[in-house]
């Protein structure tokens, strides 16, 4: 039985989900979909977005927050252990393997319609 589709949002200026294999550009639709295992540590959760995932304007494209040090990211009691996660997080996302999210993207899905406010 195939999974019900999901809705992601997406950050406007990310680009393009790469190939599988391809080099990662940041487009955040890993992430945003579920946490790797450190990010599930993190977020609590093995669905949805992951709450270590920042985007960055400066590069329009998401960053992993342990994998670039942030420590703001981290719970409070964490953050002493930042350099250790800094250096854990390359093996536990796969960095310089490539894309491995197998997610079909329909991006002629609308935006969902929201109220204005009162």
């Amino acid at each position: 039985m195939a999974a019900a589709p999901r809705v992601i949002a997406i950050h406007a200026e990310a680009p393009p989900k790469p190939a599988w294999g391809a080099p990662c550009n940041g487009c955040g639709v890993c992430c945003l979909s579920e946490p790797c295992p450190i990010g599930m540590l993190l977020s609590g959760r093995r669905r949805g977005a992951c709450r270590a995932l920042v985007w960055d304007d400066a590069q329009a494209r998401y960053l992993c927050g342990v994998l670039v040090g942030r420590r703001d990211v981290l719970p409070a009691g964490w953050r002493p252990l930042a350099g250790l996660l800094q250096r854990g997080a390359r093996r536990m996302i796969a960095a310089g393997v490539g894309c491995d999210c197998d997610i079909e993207l329909d991006n002629d899905v609308p935006a969902p319609a929201h109220d204005p406010a009162p």
